[in-house]
């Protein structure tokens, strides 16, 4: 059974969319240099093949360094990626989870020094794969204390692997604002004082030009929402891609790291040059001749989408109060093609090219918004009002705010408002957050980031916000994440992925989306309960694999899990079968259960808000349905091997070598 089922995902398509230590120095006095590491990345090509001290091959993929900063006491080490680890969890979000699982207590104050916050790559990021591009951000969540891992990609991922670093890990806390310079040579940290308070889009280029003006220094930094630990903060790189969700940009405030500007040229190593050509003209003719990859995303980015899913019964309005919205023709990707559009815009090595490049005609521009952040911002508050949308994406672009979480949280205060448990003394002066409301909207986009007012409350996330009005229950969250654009009730499997998320409320842990709504790899009915665990469990087994190999998900439009498993071990020159792969994945989402579990969460935060356990949809084609999450949770966590109370048995643990 098992084994068929590993065939039938070969096919699926997702739509989502060494040790060197070195003497304390003092912030701003000493630049560490690290020289006497062989070169990692040399001969023609992108092909190298690095040997160990003993002669032993090593893997490709990786360039075998961790960048180890401690910001208490200005302590900077390197030391070897450890080639077990990588074998088992891979990189980025699963080698990162791994660091995070070993040295962070799961009791730990996520705001405290004894969390640590850590950069890590892919063995894929920064080859000629498709998309190779991403980098994880992990750490504990200051917003719901899960382990936090948060993905971007743009060009600061590969840039850090071109200076010859497969992670970094940020220790402790820095006593003044500081930033990290990383190349190839050195790596210093500097004094940030300058920089407090200033956007993302400043503090790029005041660093860039600090450090010489080259134009090819990449920055990753944290906006004002982050140095003031707002818990909806985020990592934004190359000013406008995003590390968005659970809160990551807070603990880099915490630690009073403004931002870490990379430069490298280095060549990522691959084990095995032409297993690698031929795989990867595979998977290049599968993205160039898929409609979805080749024609969809590039003509109207994941906003493609708004349409869709508003016909569906399940596009969230007035925070989850209805699942249909009479504006969508406003505020959809067709709209903004045929407006505000400047051209799209790709990361590193990406032949897509789904992000959006737009201009107002006030003259100010920027990129985006995606599919989740136009909903958050219109749909979930009521607003259709496209040019009031791009400016909140603009303003949280440069704030530092995670888009999903911060229109959820507006919306949130919009019902509450609407229902008369906001008060207006609670918000004196401000606008009344009223759902169609673009100033409201506008104004607390800002005010969240900077906590001001009303926003200082918001920006603890919407659960903490209503719970402290007596309504929980309007708060559309999972594990205290709010939840993007789909309306569990019209999906049974993707509102089991919701439940059961380890990162709390999310899309791209999972995205069911793809089979119930969209058909892909095949049509299975959105509204039945039997056999959606599997798929569940699948989807996000090969989302976590995907992550740890440092590819956007976006190219699962086209690709299976049998070309996931083919570029991971040309590029490593580990022999990797499908089945093993999917295992790596399974592994990486077990051990993030476990370190969740250790946090304190337990089956009773595998669950949804009452509202969709509870309340029949109003209208469209969803229209009568709740979600059945007392049938779908313990079939999924028999499926997992896990116990009733949703913990792994000893055997499971066993079989995926974590025992």
């Amino acid at each position: 059974m098992r084994l068929t089922f590993i065939k039938k995902v070969s096919r699926i398509i997702l739509i989502t969319l060494r040790p060197i230590s070195f003497p304390p120095g003092r912030v701003g006095e000493r630049v560490y240099r690290v020289t006497d590491m062989p070169a990692v990345c040399k001969g023609d090509n992108f092909l190298i093949k690095k040997k160990s001290k003993g002669g032993i091959d090593m893997l490709g993929g990786y360039m075998g360094k961790i960048l180890r900063v401690n910001l208490s006491t200005g302590k900077i080490s390197t030391e070897p990626i450890n080639e077990e680890i990588a074998k088992k969890f891979i990189g980025a979000r699963g080698y990162g989870a791994k660091i995070i699982f070993d040295e962070v207590d799961p009791k730990a104050d996520p705001l405290g020094p004894e969390n640590k916050l850590v950069f890590a790559t892919g063995p894929v990021t920064l080859t000629p794969s498709p998309t190779g591009a991403r980098y994880h951000v992990v750490t504990k969540s200051p917003l719901n204390n899960t382990i936090a891992a948060s993905n971007s990609g743009g060009f600061w991922g590969p840039e850090l692997k071109k200076a010859g670093y497969d992670i970094i890990i940020v220790e402790g806390q820095a006593q003044k604002p500081v930033y990290l310079s990383v190349s190839e040579d050195s790596v210093e940290i500097k004094d940030a004082a300058h920089l407090a308070g200033k956007d993302t889009s400043q503090t790029t280029d005041m660093i860039i030009k600090e450090l010489g003006g080259d134009s090819k220094i990449k920055v990753s930094c944290i906006g004002p929402a982050g140095e003031k630990l707002v818990k909806l903060s985020c990592v934004i790189n190359d000013k406008e891609r995003a590390a968005g969700r659970t809160g990551v940009g807070a603990v880099m405030g915490s630690k009073k790291l403004k931002a870490i500007a990379v430069r490298g040229n280095k060549r990522a190593p691959i084990a095995e040059k032409d297993k690698f050509r031929e795989t990867l003209k595979v998977l290049m003719d599968k993205i160039k001749t898929n409609g979805t990859t080749s024609q969809g995303l590039p003509t109207y980015g994941t906003m493609v989408l708004n349409h869709i899913i508003n016909e569906h019964g399940m596009y969230p309005t007035n925070n989850f109060q209805r699942g249909m919205f009479d504006g969508v023709d406003n505020v959809s990707g067709e709209k903004l093609a045929e407006t505000y559009l400047v051209k799209n815009k790709a990361c590193f090595g990406c032949p897509i090219g789904c992000g959006r490049l737009t201009k107002l005609p006030d003259g100010e521009g920027g990129e985006g918004p995606e599919y989740e952040t136009s909903w958050a911002f219109s749909a979930d508050c009521g607003i259709d009002d496209l040019v009031s949308v791009i400016k909140a994406n603009y303003i949280c672009n440069k704030m530092g705010l995670d888009t999903i979480s911060t229109g959820a949280t507006i919306a949130a205060a919009m019902e509450l408002y609407e229902k008369g448990y906001l008060k207006e003394e609670e918000f004196e002066g401000e606008p009344a957050p009223k759902f169609g409301s673009t100033e409201a909207l506008l104004h607390y986009s800002k005010t969240i980031a900077l906590r001001e007012g009303l926003g200082d409350k918001l920006a603890e996330g919407s659960y903490e916000f209503v719970k402290e009005h007596g309504h929980p229950e309007i708060s559309m969250s999972v594990k205290k994440q709010e939840l993007p654009a789909y309306d569990p009730r019209g999906a049974q499997g993707h509102a089991l992925q919701y439940a059961t998320s380890n990162r709390g409320g999310c899309h791209v842990r999972g995205y069911l989306i793809s089979p119930e709504i969209l058909g892909s790899p095949e049509k299975i009915d959105p509204f039945i309960t039997e056999g959606k665990a599997q798929w569940v469990k699948t989807f996000q087994d090969l989302t976590a694999l995907i992550d740890a190999e440092g590819m956007c998900l976006f190219t699962s439009f086209a690709l299976g899990a049998d070309d996931y498993a083919n570029i991971l071990s040309a590029v490593t020159g580990v022999n990797y079968t499908t089945e093993e792969a999917l295992l790596a994945g399974e592994r990486i989402w077990n051990l993030e259960k476990l370190w969740n579990l250790k946090a304190g969460l337990t089956k009773a935060d595998d669950t949804l808000p009452p509202r969709f356990l509870n309340e029949p949809m109003l209208e469209g084609v969803a229209k009568g349905q709740i979600v059945h999450l007392d049938v779908t949770l313990p079939e999924y966590y028999k499926t997992r091997g896990w116990n009733d109370d949703g913990i792994p048995t000893e055997a499971k643990l066993k079989e995926l070598g974590l025992g």
